[in-house]
């Protein structure tokens, strides 16, 4: 693959998942605009646009298999920036909603096309280093939500915002028609069109509950009733597929040790990495006195980890096996959450930034190995429902850390975190908040460590050429 195609792809997915941060730092401006959204309606602003991408994540991943990986990219900018320009232009918090959804859902086929075009495209000696790559634009996105997002809500409106997204894409658009190369259709893969929409459904409701659940309560009929119906549809789905000659996704591949301690890493990892990306912007304007814009840049120490040590990742990988950078990573992504927890009002920044590095490095260190531990896992020619797999672990994952971290915090602080006078109490709550999503992930974490016993020096890069096959 040349420098240009990998530069695309991973531009592709910077984008995508800045949008999933953006729109959060704009919420003051949404809820004072023309629109006028209620409280629950100014929520589901937020919220489409991920639950939607969550969903459809790994049906547009076997999509993409079967009918073209390139195709399913160029299809999925076009209905991000339709999905974007329908938000600028919405009369009404209906119509922004529904924009935030088919941005979505255009998420959901950019993000496996592009990490299954990478899969395809790389030999399999390069392969750790060219996902290393895929997984620091990722973690970037979120990085560069945040930025765009304070800036906008400081200088701009929340509608220019989603027009700043239609050129974009569509110059992105142009970029992967020029540098990116077509892989080959599968006409063999399978799309199960009845599976997928059952597992859609299933991930839909799983991501709404978690979601809902600081808003309503987990023991609220909503939540409870979205998660009964994520329950049935997913025992659903897997008592079809189990029986169909060709499903989209096979339950028995969760047989595989590797598969499952991936897939926990991973949600593991973005577990704790977007409950901090909940409180921080809280933290910055609120205890700090940041301006929105400020508080967007100063989430910058976070790029350092992300930008160098994954490289790092994966050559201690490749050298000890993925056990000892997944193992260190998870564990820095805690210390830096409990170090954060600390924070109060007087912890100067240059302290609060070296915290964060501790967190990014951690993150840069372990993702680069669980994401090749999840592709690895199926054939080469079901890179796009990896991929779509290993996205929507991640998507869970980050949504359990913003609803822990959001329950604990609501629980322990009910005063107005704008009041000077609160800031003590709300640093308070913040510290218990991430002190509990640490202690979550430090289990996790034993348990990710556990799952990959025996994996060897040269293991996950040799699964990726083609040991998943089997």
């Amino acid at each position: 693959m040349s420098r240009a195609a990998l530069l695309v792809l991973c531009a592709c997915v910077l984008v995508a998942q800045a949008m999933v941060a953006a729109v959060n730092l704009l919420i003051p401006q949404l809820a004072a605009s023309t629109p006028h959204p209620t409280p629950d309606q100014l929520l589901w602003t937020v919220d489409a646009y991920v639950i939607v991408f969550a969903a459809l994540l790994i049906p547009a991943g076997a999509l993409g298999d079967r009918y073209g990986r390139k195709g399913a990219l160029l299809s999925g900018l076009g209905l991000f920036a339709a999905g974007a320009a329908v938000s600028a232009l919405a009369p009404g918090p209906a119509v922004l909603i529904a924009g935030r959804g088919l941005s979505g859902a255009g998420a959901a086929l950019v993000m496996p096309a592009t990490m299954s075009v990478l899969v395809r495209l790389t030999p399999p000696e390069r392969r750790a280093q060219a996902l290393a790559t895929w997984t620091l634009s990722a973690g970037l996105g979120g990085l560069a939500g945040n930025v765009f997002g304070g800036l906008a809500g400081e200088f701009l409106t929340w509608r220019a915002l989603f027009w700043g997204v239609v050129p974009v894409a569509a110059l992105l658009a142009l970029a992967v028609a020029l540098a990116v190369p077509r892989t080959p259709a599968r006409a063999d893969a399978a799309v199960d069109p009845l599976g997928a929409l059952v597992l859609a459904g299933a991930l839909f409701a799983v991501v709404h509950g978690i979601i809902e659940g600081p808003s309503y309560g987990w023991s609220s009929v909503r939540v409870l009733g979205s998660f009964g119906a994520g329950a049935v549809l997913l025992t659903a789905f897997t008592a079809y597929a189990l029986r169909a000659a060709r499903p989209l996704l096979d339950p028995r591949v969760f047989a595989s040790r590797g598969l499952r301690a991936g897939t926990l890493g991973i949600g593991a990892a973005f577990f704790g990495l977007f409950s901090l990306f909940f409180v921080n912007a809280q933290y910055l304007q609120y205890a700090k006195g940041f301006s929105p814009a400020l508080a967007g840049l100063a989430i910058v120490p976070l790029t350092v980890g992300m930008a160098v040590v994954p490289r790092l990742g994966a050559r201690l990988a490749r050298r000890t096996g993925p056990r000892l950078p997944v193992g260190a990573g998870l564990l820095l992504i805690a210390a830096g959450l409990l170090l954060v927890s600390t924070a109060d009002a007087g912890t100067p920044y240059a302290v609060y930034g070296c915290y964060l590095l501790v967190l990014s490095v951690g993150t840069g260190l372990c993702a680069p190995s669980l994401t090749l531990t999840v592709v690895s896992q199926l054939p080469p020619h079901q890179a796009g429902l990896g991929s779509g797999l290993n996205t929507a672990a991640r998507e869970i994952g980050a949504a359990l850390g913003v609803a822990v971290v959001g329950t604990v915090l609501a629980s322990r602080f009910h005063g107005n975190p704008a009041d000077p006078a609160q800031a003590a109490a709300f640093t308070d709550a913040m510290g218990v908040a991430l002190r509990t999503v640490a202690a979550v992930l430090l289990v996790a974490a034993a348990a990710v460590v556990r799952g990959y016993r025996g994996s060897g020096p040269g293991r996950t890069g040799a699964a990726a050429g083609g040991e998943g096959a089997s």
